[in-house]
C-alpha cells in the first residue's frame, strides 16, 4: 500500500530538540587536582545485545541517551511525588532517558522497530544507530522492513541521513493517523500548543519514503508478516503501535512511548508527559496495556527504558514494577 502524494512535503530539516532544558552540571574540583588520567568517566557500552526469541533473534541497539528534566515534563503529580519516587531508584531529576531501537533477523526479513533520532538532536544525543548496527555485522541497505511505533523525532529521526534515505530497501510501517496528523500541511506550524518541530521534524524524517513509495500506513488491528501483529494504542499520538512478535511459542511486544520514567510511571501509570498527545488518553492506554500484559506474563521491549529495555511488566502493591530479563554473556545460548 503506498502513502498517497498528499504527504509529500519539501519543508526543510528543523534542528531542534525535543526534550526540554538540557542541563549540563559543572563542578568544582578542590585542590590538589586530581590527574587527568585516574579521572572517572562515564564508559559507552558496546551499544547491543542480543536476545533469542523461539527461532529469531532480537538485537537491542543503543541509539544513544539523553537528559529529561522531569520536573518540566511530567503531568498528573506533583513534584515532590516524582523526587520520591526518584530517590527510592536512587535517582534525581534530570535522569538520563535510554534511546533504543530494536532489531529482529526472522531468517528470512531484517526488520528494525523504531530508528532512534539520527541527528536531529545534535552532536552527543543519540545518532548511534547506524554504527551500531554495522558493529552487530549489518548495513543499513540490508534492512527491509521497519516498524514504527509512532511518528516522534526519537523514533523516526534516524530513518534519514543527510536528507536522504538512510534505509533505501526497507518499506516502513507506521500508523495511518500518526502520518494524516504529523504529515498534514496544515499543522506544519504547531496544533493547540504541540510544537511546530514535532511535524516539521516528522516530514523531514519520512518524506524521502514518500518519494520512494515505501509508505505502508497501517489502520486498525493488522499482521504483517507471519508472526508479527500491529496493535493500535492510540494516546501517545494518534497513531501510536505496538508490534507484538512470535516464534515457537515465545513473543515479545515492542511497546513504544507507553513508558518513558520507569521509577515513576510504573508505581503511577497516571502520570503523564509532555510529550503525550493526548494527556488522558495516553494515561488510560497505559492503565489497559499494563494490566493486559502483566496478566499474560509476556515481554516486552520500549525504547526509553533502560538499555537494553527488554523484560516484564509485574503488578506491585502500588501500581506495577518493571522486571529486567536475565542477561546472557556466553556463546551458545
Amino acid at each position: 500500500m503506498k502513502l498517497k502524494n498528499n504527504y509529500q512535503s519539501k519543508l526543510a530539516i528543523l534542528i531542534s530538540t525535543l526534550f526540554l532544558q538540557i542541563i549540563t552540571p559543572s563542578f568544582a574540583i578542590a585542590e590538589p587536582v586530581v590527574e587527568k588520567e585516574t579521572l572517572v568517566k562515564y564508559q559507552t557500552q558496546p551499544g547491543f545485545y542480543r536476545y533469542k526469541l523461539g527461532n529469531y533473534e532480537i538485537t537491542s541497539l543503543s541509539d544513544g541517551s539523553v537528559p529529561q528534566d522531569l520536573h518540566a515534563l511530567l503531568k498528573g503529580g506533583s513534584q515532590s511525588e516524582v523526587d520520591q519516587l526518584l530517590t527510592k531508584a536512587h535517582l534525581q531529576s534530570p535522569v538520563e532517558a535510554s534511546i533504543n531501537a530494536f532489531l529482529i533477523n526472522t531468517g528470512t526479513k531484517i526488520i528494525l522497530v523504531d530508528t532512534g533520532a539520527g541527528g536531529f538532536f545534535g552532536p552527543g544525543y543519540g545518532g548511534k544507530l547506524i554504527e551500531r548496527l554495522k558493529n552487530i555485522g549489518y548495513v543499513a541497505d540490508q534492512v527491509t522492513d521497519i516498524l514504527i511505533t509512532h511518528v516522534h523525532t526519537d523514533h523516526t529521526g534516524g530513518l534519514v541521513k543527510d536528507g536522504q534515505a538512510a534505509f533505501p530497501n526497507a518499506t516502513i510501517y507506521v500508523g495511518k493517523a500518526d502520518l494524516d496528523f504529523f504529515l498534514n500541511v496544515k499543522n506544519q506550524n504547531g496544533v493547540n500548543g504541540y510544537d511546530k518541530a514535532y511535524f516539521q521534524q516528522a516530514t523531514a524524517a519520512l518524506t524521502p519514503y514518500v518519494k520512494l513509495g515505501h509508505i505502508s500506513p497501517i489502520s486498525g488491528s493488522k499482521l504483517l508478516f507471519p508472526g508479527v501483529n500491529a496493535m493500535p494504542t492510540p494516546g501517545h499520538t494518534p497513531g501510536h503501535y505496538f508490534y507484538k512478535v512470535e516464534s515457537a511459542g515465545k513473543s515479545i511486544t515492542f511497546i513504544g512511548d507507553s513508558i518513558h520514567v520507569e521509577s515513576v510511571q510504573f508505581p503511577k501509570p497516571e502520570i503523564t508527559i509532555t510529550y503525550d498527545v493526548d494527556q488522558p488518553a495516553a494515561a488510560k492506554q497505559r492503565a489497559i496495556q499494563f494490566e493486559r500484559i502483566a496478566k499474560e506474563g509476556s515481554l516486552i521491549a520500549a525504547p526509553h527504558l533502560p538499555y537494553p529495555g527488554i523484560g516484564y511488566i509485574n503488578q506491585a502493591t502500588v501500581g506495577y514494577k518493571f522486571i529486567r530479563t536475565e542477561y546472557h554473556d556466553r556463546e551458545g545460548i
